[in-house]
């Protein structure tokens, strides 16, 4: 049963024109088994009441429902301000509105100075194992709002304080890091998989923040943002660190106060680590992808340890005694961040506006002086050269027009604007037809825009480590068409872009069967859809997937359905049936397929050794939790007989061990460098897999292959000289591992095994996270291949 489902009644909403805005938020059932009742903090279902009865207290909080997580659970907006009048409330609104879409204007606007209220984001509990930023925050806010003090007043009509009281709540009642459906949503904000952090999206564009924390643990001492360098190279980086470093350092005052041993050394990466250590790069994490909408931010990691083994080791009574601790950080954090926004309102208004009013004019960022602030220098200095424009293009020029598709709407939900052209036009030499995209970087969001659309850049030279990914970029790896405008004027007829036009259509004579190309995940999605109907369909050799003239209706309704194009059939195409994957796959892999309508039953050791019934499974996915060694004589005979007729596709370490184990192709593999990872650029052939496939891939942790058997095919190579388009690859120690070292080598095989069934060997990684939607239809087909006859 799902939390919603468990829930008693229904949120109710009150009048929402004005503040406060009340809700009377449903209950759920009270429940032993929440992981944070052991360490005397807040269950999730004493939330919804303890929330009622302070909006039934006070006419200073307002709570919304900013959405559900993956299971159903509520997600609960504090808004916590003085009183508004619906008229006062549309001012704040029309006040917020201008600073974005004409920030020259309310530059020179006095009453927006003077009236405008401060907003401030507080993130909580985004790793649902980091418990204590909700309750830090809940004290806050009850202090807040019951508060007699005439200051509180005061700083509650000048301000508008924002609470995400807990962002994963499914993960704090389960006491995991991650969603429900096994994603660190601190790694998913370009991606935006999951429905968690769609929430916090949405509150980032529609409270557009001046200054934000997310709150998490566990840092001995305390961590206190800003971070080490590389900082994004799309950044006003002058406008964020003025700020982010002296609230950073008020921050560490505040902890220092609380007067413990435990909080008496907070660390500020920015100025205690090495670069590369606590990075700033990637805009997958809350506080970096808050900084694109404005927000001076900051991620805080609370000191003492409750969590993983802790929680299982531990004393109940000296988690408690660790856990009042951490909320008394997050309190004091907190606490000095509201007095610092509103010391420096003024100055963090003209900010925000200054950032927006640059993108909006096309400025060049600013060159930083070292000492701009302390500790300033040449190792925190990143930038980079917008384009003019990026054109995705539409007709004939198009790769997928439904990966054009999808990219403008996800575009468009990271506010970022799109016009699309109501006429044909040309630039930089280049004609495009009318219905094609433009994203003009002359706006207030360039920085998002291009963070997603550049390239991004190799900086494996810049630092000797990087805490998590490097490289990623929609333009190549989501599977569109997408040039780039250097310059020049953009006279262009358009109109502003909502949504992405639709792309389905069955483009045939009537009585024609019907052929559609796997060039992306969603036609993948539609061919499993006909296929789950029942409807024969064919797959020809080329791996053209052919539909019959009879089933035009249902054609007709999934190319609507997934935006897909159905062209004339030519040829012949042997059957093609509805496939079942034993996935030993990671969470990420395992909704890539799902999504694309594979049916995907989990296994592993354990579960191969407990028994499994191989007679309605297709294909064996190995990457993740399947060892051939730890597998009882028994089950390795069951799985033998499956290899002698089904097909198999490994990825990584654990699918190229599973390869050798199991003597399946004899192929070699080495490994990169372990923490290697970013946008590669690859070389594909005529093979069933590598044909058609992106020029551009995905690793972390690559591999590729050596000593190919006679029987093997290569289907995708690591391009000459250095592969590395964008990312952080080094060799090791020792001088192995690098990307110069796998330049040229294979990144993806195939063949049929000795046992008689058809394998793929993936060296690279394209499902990874959900996020290098370009490359699932190379999966699809690679599964398509393996369980042909």
């Amino acid at each position: 049963m799902s939390a919603a489902r468990a829930a008693s009644g229904e949120n109710v909403a009150g009048d929402h024109s004005g503040y406060p805005r009340k809700t009377k938020l449903r209950v759920y059932p009270e429940n032993p088994a929440d992981k944070s009742i052991k360490l005397g903090l807040a269950p999730y279902h004493a939330l919804a009441p303890k929330l009622n009865a302070l909006q039934a207290r006070s006419d200073r909080i307002s709570v919304e429902v900013a959405g559900q997580s993956g299971l159903g659970r509520d997600l609960y907006l504090v808004t916590v301000t003085a009183p508004e009048s619906p008229f006062e409330t549309r001012r704040q609104d029309a006040w917020r509105s201008l600073i974005e879409n004409d920030p020259a204007r309310a530059a020179r606007d006095p009453f927006l100075r003077h009236g405008y209220k401060a907003p401030v984001w507080i993130n909580n509990n985004i790793h649902g194992n980091e418990w204590e930023g909700t309750d830090g925050a809940l004290r806050v806010i009850e202090r807040l709002v019951t508060s007699n003090d005439p200051r509180t007043a005061d700083l509650l009509k000048r301000n508008r304080f924002y609470f995400n009281v807990t962002a994963n709540p499914d993960g704090r009642v389960a006491g995991t890091r991650q969603t429900s459906q096994g994603f660190d949503p601190n790694r998913d904000f370009v991606t935006a998989s999951q429905p968690e952090v769609r929430a916090m999206r949405g509150i980032a564009i529609g409270k557009q923040p001046l200054m934000m924390l997310d709150e998490h643990g566990y840092v001995e001492n305390t961590l206190i943002e800003p971070t080490t360098p590389p900082h994004g190279q799309n950044y006003d980086f002058d406008l964020y660190i003025k700020h982010g470093y002296a609230n950073g350092l008020g921050m560490e005052q505040a902890v220092k106060a609380l007067g413990r041993p435990e909080t008496a050394k907070p660390e500020i990466p920015f100025r205690d680590y090495e670069p590369g250590s606590w990075d700033g790069w990637a805009p997958i994490y809350t506080a970096q992808y808050a900084m694109y909408h404005g927000a001076v931010s900051f991620t805080i990691e609370i000191p003492m340890r409750v969590n993983n083994a802790e929680y299982e080791t531990q004393p109940v009574a000296e988690l408690q005694r660790r856990s009042v601790i951490n909320t008394e950080v997050v309190e004091a954090t907190i606490g000095s961040t509201l007095d610092y926004v509103d010391r420096n309102r003024g100055e963090l208004i003209a900010n925000q506006i200054e950032m927006f009013r640059r993108g909006t004019a096309g400025e060049a960022q600013r060159e930083i002086p070292d000492g701009f602030v302390p500790g300033f220098g040449p190792e925190d200095r990143y930038r980079t050269e917008f384009p003019r424009a990026y054109v995705i293009p539409a007709g004939a020029d198009q790769r997928s027009a439904v990966a054009a598709s999808r990219l403008v709407d996800h575009l468009v939900a990271n506010d970022v604007r799109v016009r699309q052209a109501d006429r044909p036009f040309s630039l930089s030499g280049r004609r495009y037809p009318a219905g094609s995209y433009l994203v003009d970087m002359h706006q207030p969001k360039r920085g998002l825009a291009n963070v997603m659309l550049e390239r991004g850049s190799d900086i494996s030279a810049k630092v000797p480590v990087m805490y998590d990914i490097s490289g990623w970029s929609h333009r190549l790896l989501w599977g569109a068409s997408v040039d780039i405008v250097t310059h020049g004027r953009l006279d262009v007829r358009t109109h502003d872009v909502v949504a992405a036009s639709p792309t389905g259509g069955v483009d045939a004579a009537p009585g024609r069967d019907l052929a559609l190309k796997l060039v992306d995940g969603k036609d993948v999605s539609a061919v499993n859809d006909l296929l789950n109907r029942g409807l024969a369909l064919g797959r020809a050799d080329d791996g053209t997937i052919i539909v019959p003239a009879s089933a035009r209706p249902a054609a007709a309704e999934v190319a609507d359905r997934y935006g897909v194009r159905f062209t004339e059939a030519r040829g012949t195409a042997a059957p093609l049936s509805r496939k079942t994957i034993a996935g030993a796959v990671g969470p990420d892999e395992l909704k890539a397929l799902r999504d694309m309508g594979f049916e995907v039953r989990p296994v592993s050791a354990a579960v191969l050794n407990a028994g499994f019934d191989w007679s309605r499974i297709d294909l064996l996915f190995v990457s993740s939790g399947l060892r051939y060694t730890d597998l009882t004589p028994a089950a390795k005979d069951a799985l033998r007989a499956f290899l002698a007729r089904g097909g198999v596709i490994t990825r990584g370490a654990t699918g190229a061990r599973f390869n050798t184990d199991a003597g399946l192709l004899e192929a070699r593999p080495v490994a990169g460098w372990e923490d290697g990872n970013g946008v590669v650029s690859v070389t594909g052939g005529t093979g069933p897999v590598g044909g058609g496939a992106l020029p551009d891939s995905f690793v972390y942790g690559p591999f590729w292959f050596t000593d190919l058997g006679p029987s093997v095919q290569v289907e995708q190579r690591y391009a000459s000289g250095n592969p590395l388009v964008a990312g952080h690859w080094r060799t090791r120690d020792d001088g192995t591992g690098g990307p110069l070292e796998a330049a040229g080598q294979a990144a993806v095989v195939s063949g049929t095994s000795a046992l008689g069934g058809r394998a793929v060997l993936f060296g690279t990684e394209p499902l990874f996270r959900d996020h290098p939607k370009g490359l699932y239809s190379q999966v699809a087909k690679a599964i398509f291949w393996a369980t042909s006859k």
